[in-house]
């Protein structure tokens, strides 16, 4: 099953706070298994507040974060499966080529790649 942001090179997502403000990030998506997977560093804001509060909004953007289409309601959860985070990996190398493999080779060099947190963003 696909999602209408399948094909966008970046979204943003809006996660909210504790007094309900909400705080965009745009982030590179890819499908996997009809939901947009993502990843980013575990110790960020970001994960601390879709940990407390999964709902969230997603809209396509640019990589700036300017949005370019509307805002869809979405729910957000984060993986904490090995093999499933093997397969968004894969999903994202095969969306972003290149691109994502010099990242993952100096992300590699510096260890950030071992303080990931990935996410799966289920629309609707």
């Amino acid at each position: 099953m696909a999602t209408d942001l399948d094909d966008a090179r970046y979204i943003n997502i809006l996660s909210f706070k504790r007094d309900g403000g909400g705080v965009e990030t745009p982030v590179w998506a890819a499908p996997l298994d009809g939901k947009l997977v993502v990843f980013t560093n575990r110790d960020s804001f970001k994960v601390k507040r879709i940990g407390r509060n999964p709902k969230v909004r997603v809209a396509r953007c640019d990589a700036r974060g300017k949005l370019l289409g509307p805002w869809i309601d979405a729910t957000c959860t984060i993986s904490d499966d090995p093999e499933r985070n093997k397969r968004i990996m894969g999903a994202l190398n095969a969306k972003y080529g290149v691109q994502i493999r010099v990242l993952n080779f100096f992300a590699g060099l510096v260890g950030r790649d071992k303080q990931r947190a990935y996410l799966e963003i289920a629309i609707g």
